[in-house]
Parts: C-alpha cells; structure tokens; sequence
C-alpha cells in the first residue's frame, strides 16, 4: 500500500494498491520532489470517471510503467471532486494548451507546482495519433534531464500568464443584466437549439439544467411560449431518451449522441439534484405528467440509491460494472478489474454500462417470449442494438404508448432482475455543494407532491451538513465520508449552494433556523471569498496559496460559485431586508451581464438569478397558526407560486424571525398571506386563488 492507504477518498483508495509511489496532493511531496531533483507528475481524476478506471489499470497497476515512473517522478494523485481548486488551475492550462480538457487530467509540474506538459488519457501503446504513456514519461524525463532551464521558461511562462487572469469588476461591470441582455441570452439560446430532438447544441449532449431553470423563471416572469416549449420538449426528449434510467429512475451524465440514446452511465449526485428541481418546476408551470413521475422517480433514485447511514448522499454511481457472466464482450471498452474493486463482482471483469444494458435474449429470459416482444417495442430495444454487441439501453421511443398495467408489471420484473446484477460502485463520500443542491430539490419535491418523506431527508442531509461539515466559526469541510469531516476546506460553491439548499428548506418546513444557518455561511463568503470590487473567488483569501486563486464564473456541470452565491444572497436578502447582500448579490450579476448574451448556455444559473431579481424577488409571509388548515393552504398555494425565485416564509402570529415575518397580523382573525417586494407588500390576503394569482404568471397578474 502506498501513501493513499490513509485517504478518505474512495478515487485515492482505489489507487492506494497501486505499484505507482503515490503522494496526496501535500506540500511533502513537492519538498520530495525538490530534494531528489525531478519533476512531479500530477494525475487528477474522479471514482466515476470511467477512462480514469482504465488508464489505471493499463499503466498505472503495470509494475515496468510504475518502476519507471518512481525512479523519475513524484507522483501526486488526486481527487477532483475533494480538491476542485487544484483541479481547476491545472484544467486551464491543459484547455489553453491542448484546446480540450478532461479527466484522467495527466499534468507535469516543476517542483514549485508550475506546469509546463498537459494531458488528459494516455493510452498503454500509440494510438491514432497519441503517444504511449510511456513515450510521454521518457519524453519529459529527457526534456527535463536535457533541457532544463528551457523547461523553467516554459512553466514560468505558464504560471504567469495563468496568474494573470483574474476578473474585475468596476464601471458599468457591476451593472446586473436587465431585460435587454436577458432578451438577447434567450435569442441566442434559440440558434443553439435543436429543435428535432431538444438540448443544445451536438453530441456529446448533456442535460442543461441551468439554462432550463432559466428558461421556467422567463417564462413565468414573461410568459414567453417558446422559453417554456424549448424546456418542456427538453426535459421529455431527456426523460425518453437512454439518458434516463427507464428502471430506476435518474439521468446519467450526459449522452453520447444527439439523441439522447446513449449515455455515458455514471450518475452524479449534482445532475440528478438539478433534475430533480427543473422536472418538479417544470410540473409546477404545467402540471405535466411525465414531469410529475420524472421527478419522483429521481427522488426514489436518490434515496434508494445514494443515501448514506448518516443521512447525506453520496457523491456518484459509476458507469462501470461487473460483467455478469465474467466475460467483457468484445469492444465493450471496459477495465479488466474495474473501479479497485469498489464495484460488486470483486475481480471480475468490468465493462461501462454492463448493468443497464438489455439484449432481446436477455429480455426474453426474464419475461417469455409474448412480454419480452411487448418490452422491446416499447422500450426500443432491438436485435441490432442501440449500444455495444448488440445491447440496448433502454429508451421510450414511441409516441402515444398504451398499456400501462401491463408495462408496469414489466418494469417490475425488469427491475427485479436487474437488480441481481453486479452493481456499479458508489463514491460514497458526502460532498457539501452537492448535498445543498440535494436538500433544495427533497424539499421542494416533497413540498408540490406532498411527500412528506422527502422533506424528512432534506432536513436529515441539512442536519448532518451543520453537524459535521460547519464548524463555529461558520466554515465548512469540503467533503465527509463515514459521518467525519475531511480535511479539505469548502470552496464558494460548497458556501452558496448549501446556503440555498438551507433557504430552501426553510420555505417548506417554516423553520428560521435554516436562514440564520445560511446566513452565517453567506457571512463567510462576503469576508473571504469577496474582493474590494464585488468579484467573487473559488477559494477563499485565507486558503492555500496555488499557483493562481481559481475564479470562475462560468456555470459549467453545477452552477458556479459565483453565480451560486448571487441566488443565495439574493434570496437571502429577499428574507432579512439586509441591503448588503441585496447589494452584493446584484454587484456580482453584472458578470451575466458581461457573458449571457455572448455564451448562455454557461450562464445558465446567473441567468435564472438575473430573473429572480427582475422579478423582485417576490417576498411571502404567511401568517397562521401552526396546524390550521388554512394555514398549510396558503402555504403549500405560496410554494406553488411560479414567480421567479420568490421566497416564501411561514410562522405563527408575532414570529419575529425570519424579519419578512415580522409586524404580520392575522387578516379578521384568519390566516394571512402577504406578498411583498423590497418589504413593501401588498394588502394581506386570506383566500388561496387570490394569492396563487398574485404568484402566477408575468408579473403575478394571473396566467
């Protein structure tokens, strides 16, 4: 075992057998690196990444690469979902340097950190054009050996042009965008939009849940039909498409193709949290159907699949699996062992996506011939294949599809089957951005559906965020596994998102203790993640120091801190009246105006932001003893309302906190709900329809 044995991180424990000399990312390391005279080669990845599981086992798990890898390297591993910020400095200089990016992120540093030879996958021997691994070892040995000072220019170089970009704001820079800009982001969305088959843009296709927030809160601040068509016929293209766990329920990462036929099978904590709150959205502006049972089933998902014992969820599902009968078919692209064995099956052979998979003979195994016929018409599985050896991902392909007890009890049988298949491993470490996303959408979900089993796990994951992850001083672990802290320190991004998941509970279960919790951490990022100038830091001023402070405020799989913590001051301020983070908030929306019309499609959670400020963001109280009819019908009414981003809270008469509470008397001695902007409200109202229609529609003057 090498130096990973003692990791938290379920990636580094894989590695921790490796015959690579392995080092977590530490200042050790570089030190070692330095007395030895030899650069360091940098390996970043994640346990769901599939090619990461492969360039493993083909170089990593071969003793001759390791030998020659020990005696001229210092290998540093790390785990990307633990350590975002290093991630996130080197992934730009690989993206400068290379043009693309991605994971396993292959990077040579001088003993100072510095960078000068990028990589993603290297293959064990030359392949269409790419060198070996090997080949890239010795190159850099030689370089390194011969070469020397030409090596420290380069990385010199490197590190100040990266040091260099860093975003300001001033001027017109902090101006947030108004309807002109927000005009021209959906113009813009539009042109990239397929129109076909739904999504943006060409393959690979991944699931825009962003822009498709930002899409709902135009339609409901504007009522534009196509904002809302572009999201609806999205979400259903997705919701049929392979993508979508037909089974189980939830997405996996992305599609492979235009269509949404073929996925890339792991399954991340954050995509289906973000799913899970559009689908739930998209119900609450529609009441579609398929949005309803969408959502729920990713709720189930979440439960069944990701829960911890100590109420978190865990990070990720991969996309590779034991091959049931022992065998990886031919081009099936798997690793011989798998993610280290994380997976069911042990050392057995691993293929992406073995579990999900289907054949027509396998179909007929499990149901008979006349259901299987029945299964694979509609869930478009055929002779050919849809994927690999002619294997089918499940899909929903037809239009108008009937039969719905019998296709139900297929799905059962399916499903109990599938289920004595080898599992995919769980990267079962709890990482706080993600579990705040996870709590907004369980409360939200379980609040529209009346599922009170959802808020139940909302507040759970809430709780154990506060009792692990948050320390007195209002700081946060990046990560736990196992109920215990890592040592990581939270980014802005693990602040803002679980500030808005605490907002969100908030507004279903009218507990105020989740906006003073927000309220502590959103503290925390106005003291250390903010500049002079309004523009917001990925680390904080008092972290480590890397090669440059990571900043970014393009969404791109998650929301971005920046943009983040714009939606939870906002909201935050929407509660409290405080003008700081009101101000805050809209200083640092003027980077969406700077980038939404020229590239939405990364904007798209600032873009929903910039909505909700538009809009207000609507403010309702509802006043009302607890318990009383009346009172949980205004409230469930208030929480139904589609006016972008408006915040909702809920106390008895004389609540004094969350402040929106505060001077709100009973209407004649009943129920009373008051929806207010800036604090200024309109008269109270104790009627349901009236309320809704104050929260409906563009400007909430009705639909």
């Amino acid at each position: 075992m090498n130096r990973l044995a003692d990791s938290q991180s379920p990636y580094l424990l894989q590695h921790a057998a490796n015959p690579v000399d392995w080092w977590p990312w530490q200042e050790e390391a570089f030190e070692e690196a330095r007395r030895r005279g030899v650069p360091v080669l940098l390996s970043v990845g994640y346990s769901a990444c599939h090619w990461c599981h492969v360039m493993a086992h083909e170089s990593f798990e071969d003793a001759e690469t390791a030998r020659y890898l020990n005696a001229h390297f210092v290998a540093v591993k790390v785990d990307r979902e633990e350590r975002p910020d290093v991630d996130a400095v080197y992934m730009e200089a690989v993206q400068a340097a290379t043009g693309h990016g991605g994971w396993p992120m292959t990077v040579f540093l001088t003993p100072d950190a510095e960078p000068f030879y990028f990589g993603t996958y290297f293959p064990p021997a030359p392949r269409a054009g790419t060198p070996s691994f090997r080949q890239v070892l010795e190159g850099v040995v030689a370089a390194w050996s011969d070469r020397r000072d030409e090596v420290g220019e380069v990385a010199g170089r490197i590190t100040r042009e990266l040091s260099s970009r860093t975003l300001a704001l001033g001027g017109d820079g902090a101006v947030p965008p108004g309807e002109e800009e927000l005009h021209a982001a959906l113009l813009a969305l539009t042109r990239d939009y397929d129109a076909a088959r739904g999504g943006f843009g060409g393959a690979p296709k991944f699931p825009p849940s962003m822009v498709l927030e930002f899409l709902l809160r135009h339609h409901a601040r504007t009522g534009s039909e196509a904002a809302l068509q572009m999201a609806a016929d999205t979400c259903e293209a997705m919701a049929r498409g392979g993508l979508y766990d037909q089974l189980g329920g939830g997405f996996a990462r992305y599609s492979v193709d235009r269509d949404w036929i073929v996925p890339h099978f792991e399954k991340m904590l954050y995509d289906n949290a973000l799913l899970l709150r559009v689908y739930a959205h998209l119900w609450r502006s529609t009441g579609s159907d398929l949005a309803r049972r969408v959502a729920l089933e990713t709720a189930g998902f979440l439960l069944r699949e990701l829960r911890t014992p100590e109420g978190g969820f865990a990070s990720a599902l991969d996309a590779d699996s034991a091959v049931p009968d022992g065998a990886v078919p031919d081009g099936a692209g798997g690793s011989a062992d798998g993610p280290g064995g994380s997976a069911a099956g042990g050392g057995a052979p691993h293929a992406e996506g073995a579990f999900y998979v289907w054949t027509p003979g396998q179909l007929r195994e499990v149901l008979g011939e006349e259901d299987a016929r029945l299964a694979a018409g509609w869930f478009g599985v055929t002779d050919d294949g849809t994927f690999e050896e002619g294997a089918s991902v499940l899909r929903l392909p037809g239009e108008g599809l009937t039969d719905g007890e019998r296709i139900a009890a297929i799905r059962e049988r399916l499903t109990a089957a599938r289920d004595r298949r080898p599992r995919p491993g769980r990267d079962d470490k709890v990482v706080a951005a993600w579990n705040g996303l996870a709590v907004a959408a369980l409360a939200e979900a379980g609040a529209y559906f009346d599922r009170p089993d959802l808020v139940e796990a909302a507040t759970e994951a809430a709780d154990l965020l506060v009792r692990v992850h948050l320390d007195e001083s209002g700081r946060l672990a990046r990560t736990s596994r196992d109920g215990r802290a890592g040592a990581n320190a939270g980014v802005l991004e693990d602040y803002a998102d679980v500030a808005e998941g605490f907002l969100a509970l908030s507004s279903v279960t009218g507990e105020g203790v989740w906006v003073e919790f927000a309220g502590l951490l959103l503290d925390t990022v106005l003291r250390h993640f903010r500049g002079e100038d309004g523009a917001f830091h990925d680390t904080p001023d008092d972290g480590e120091r890397l090669i440059r402070r990571p900043q970014d405020p393009a969404d791109q799989a998650t929301p971005s801190g920046w943009s983040a913590a714009a939606g939870a001051l906002l909201s935050y301020a929407a509660y409290t009246g405080s003008s700081a983070h009101r101000e805050a908030a809209e200083k640092a929306l003027g980077v969406v105006r700077a980038l939404a019309p020229r590239v939405p499609r990364f904007t798209g959670w600032g873009l929903a932001v910039a909505e909700a400020a538009l809009d207000g963001p609507r403010e309702v109280a509802v006043i009302g003893p607890a318990g009383d009819p009346a009172t949980r019908e205004l409230h469930r009414t208030a929480l139904l309302g589609t006016a972008p981003g408006a915040v909702v809270a809920l106390g008895e008469p004389g609540a004094e906190e969350p402040p929106l509470l505060r001077d709100r008397p009973l209407l004649d001695g009943r129920p009373a709900a008051y929806v207010c902007r800036g604090f200024v409200c309109e008269r109270p109202t104790a009627d349901p329809d009236e309320l809704a229609g104050r929260l409906a529609g563009p400007d909430g003057h009705g639909g």
